[in-house]
């Protein structure tokens, strides 16, 4: 089944997935409009930039990261990061069982 999410007045939309992965019940593949954003995490996370590209400060760190096409990183549960957008950016956003 396909969820819709939107975030942000509409500057971020998703759509939502079950998937037979190891290791993720769930996934979601979206798009950010330039912009800056806070997100929350119930369960960890893997994302993946498919184009565009993601500046992140990631929970407990201090140094920004610049994530580009087929680059990854994973967020802990229960946790926040931010993102910083300059391009129209696709990702796909793995929901983990760990």
């Amino acid at each position: 089944m396909l969820t819709s999410n939107e975030y942000f007045d509409g500057n971020v939309k998703s759509i939502g997935f079950t998937t037979n992965e190891p290791g993720a019940e769930s996934a979601s593949v979206g798009v950010m409009e330039p912009g800056e954003y806070t997100f929350t995490t119930g369960k960890a996370e893997e994302m993946s930039v498919i184009s565009g590209k993601l500046r992140v400060l990631l929970p407990n760190t201090s140094a920004w990261q610049d994530f580009g096409p087929d680059a990854q990183f994973s967020v802990p549960g229960s946790s926040s990061f931010q993102v910083e957008v300059e391009v129209t950016t696709a990702y796909l956003c793995r929901y983990l069982n760990i």
